[in-house]
Formats: C-alpha cells, structure tokens, sequence
C-alpha cells in the first residue's frame, strides 16, 4: 500500500515539472517573438498626381478570317487510289487533288464506244440500202435512235470518269488531309480542307453609339497582333443589322494578305481610329495598384496615413495604367513600400 502511494506521488511529481518545464519555454517563445508595432510610422515611397495629356486614339479588337474555306468531297463513291497533295501544299483552282478508281467505268465506256462504233455502220448501211428501197425506214429510225441512246451513255460515263478526278475549287492551301490512299470516298464525306488567305476577312464587334464611325467601303488602318510592324489597310463590306448578346454590332473588313501571306486564320488583330483630340488623365503605374481586378485600389496619403482608395482602371499600357475614376491632380499614392502597409497606417515618406 505504501508502494502504491509513493509511485503515484512521483507521477505527479514528474507531470508538476513536466508543466512547469512546458510553460517556462512558451514563455521564452514569446520573448523572443517580434511585436509588431501598428503605431510606428511605415517608411514609403510616394508621387503627387498630375494630369497627363494622352492620345485619345480608339482601338477595336477582332479576328482574321479567311476569306473562302471549304471541305471537299468526292461527287461519286469510290476507292481512294492517290492522293496527290499533302497538309500545307498550296494548290491552283483545277488542280488534281484525289484520284477515285474508275477501271470499270473506264471498261464500261469501251462496251459503249464499241456500241456506238456499230450503230453509226449500221446507219450508213441502211441509209443506202432505204434510199434503194430495199428495208422499210422504220428500221433505219430504230438504228439512229439506238445511236442517240449510245451517245448519251457515253456522255454519262465520260462525266461520272471526270468526277472520279477531285480537283481544287479555288486556289489555296490544305489545311486538313482527312483521308489516305485505300479509303473508300462517298459524296458528303470531307476528304481535304482547302483555306484561300490571300484574301481575308477582318470583323469585329462594336458598341451601337460607336457604329457610325465605320462607313461602307471605307478603308481603315489595320494590325495584326503577332506582326504589329506590318501595316493592313482593310474596307468595310459588311456593318451588322442585329445587335449580339452583348449589345454590339459586328463590322467586317475584306483585305488583301501580305506577299508572304503571313496573317493567318485565326490571328487576333486591331482596327485603328485616328482621334486628333488630346485629353488629359490620371496615369499612375502598375505597381502601385493592390487589391484585385475586379475592386482596383491604391494607397492614398491623407494626414500621415495610408488610406485605401477603390479606383476605375479604364485602359493599362506598357508598365502604367489609366485611371478613370478614383483619383484626381494633387493626390499622393504609396508606390513602394507596401510591406506591413495597411489601412490606416502611420507612414513616412522618403524622398
């Protein structure tokens, strides 16, 4: 019994120390933690806004299209035996592209010929045995009208031979190959995609206040995005005559491609629109903004204190942005200097 209560006097004895021990070092943890104090002033790098006088040039966005596009298709069934243009060939209008077999039509065509070959003797012959009086004439208007159905048959397998050579509709490049030598060919079935960029389109969509700056046949001044360097000059074809989901109209230019034809399909590209009128805005940089992009903020410096201002960010270019709403000349903003900055804080600016 006196065992018993002497090992559970040490077991206390040891959780005691154990406690003890425990809360001296979170005790010492948090000596030696940093409080930061939110009274100190925060040292920050700061500029005074000014209006700045800004080109009010107005830009549209769109994309290049080609200006004709088509998947062709066999007009007949039948086996593939060559195909004679690969991915990325640049073909002529009439141009062979696919060759269908056509031995048995082309042996059918024999038959005919030989057919035709002898009604046309049989012609001559009782042409001059009538003229004679020797067969009655009904017989020679038997023999010419099995010519005419001869000749129609040879015309029809002479048409159906033709339609076993698919050739290029107009003149441009494949850009899909979706059939091989040995596949089987049906009309509706597409075999090659062939895509005209020597000419494209050019469309973009535009708020209905703004349409009447775009006037038919009207050339404008064109970019592309990936070759800012090279300049388009499109006419507009086509001003849209219902509105899309977004309340804007379609515009589409028609253009000439370069030489080299380096604009292509699907490359995103900008309408210019001179504007001569100079404005004047609030243009701070980049770095300077916090919070997200949907709420925009900055610091604003108010009495020795960083306040938080929500602002409008109408349009962003190189390393600054343009603010339209939120700000005004005279306004100081934090630009640097953002770490342990909050809302309210004291700060000091370096100069």
């Amino acid at each position: 019994m006196k065992k018993t209560i002497i090992y559970i006097v040490v077991v206390l004895v040891i959780i005691a120390i154990a406690i003890f021990q425990l809360k001296k070092n979170k005790e010492a943890a948090v000596s030696r933690i940093y409080h930061y104090d939110k009274e100190q002033a925060i040292n920050v790098q700061a500029i005074t806004l000014k209006f700045e006088s800004v080109e009010n040039d107005i830009s549209y966005s769109g994309t290049f299209e080609a200006n004709k596009e088509t998947k062709v298709s066999a007009d007949i069934q039948g086996k593939i035996t060559s195909v004679m243009v690969d991915l990325g060939s640049l073909v002529r209008k009439g141009q062979p592209l696919i060759q269908l077999d056509n031995s048995l039509l082309k042996l059918q065509l024999q038959t005919a010929e030989i057919q035709i070959e002898g009604l046309e003797a049989d012609v001559n012959r009782y042409t001059v045995l009538a003229k004679a009086d020797a067969i009655q004439g009904v017989q020679i208007e038997k023999t010419e009208l099995a010519l005419k159905s001869a000749n129609v048959q040879q015309a029809t397998l002479l048409e159906q031979i033709s339609k076993t050579t698919i050739v290029a509709p107009f003149e441009g490049i494949v850009t899909a190959k979706l059939t091989e030598e040995g596949a089987f060919a049906a009309p509706g079935i597409p075999l090659l995609q062939i895509t005209d960029i020597s000419d494209l389109k050019f469309t973009v969509n535009v708020p209905e206040q703004e349409l009447r700056q775009f006037e038919i046949n009207q050339n404008y001044s064109l970019t592309a995005d990936a070759y800012k360097e090279t300049a388009l000059s499109g006419k507009v074809s086509m001003t849209g005559s219902k509105a899309n989901l977004g309340n804007s109209f379609p515009v589409q230019f028609s253009l000439k491609n370069t030489s080299d034809l380096k604009i292509k399909a699907g490359m995103f590209g900008k309408v210019q629109l001179k504007n001569d009128q100079v404005e004047k805005h609030i243009i701070i940089p980049a770095s300077s903004v916090v919070g997200t992009n949907i709420q925009p903020q900055v610091y604003i410096i108010k009495n020795g204190k960083a306040i938080l201002q929500n602002i409008t960010i109408s349009s962003r270019y190189q390393n600054n942005v343009l603010v339209s709403y939120g700000l005004t000349e005279g306004d100081v903003i934090v630009i640097n200097g953002f770490i342990n900055l909050f809302d309210g804080a004291n700060v000091s600016v370096n100069n």
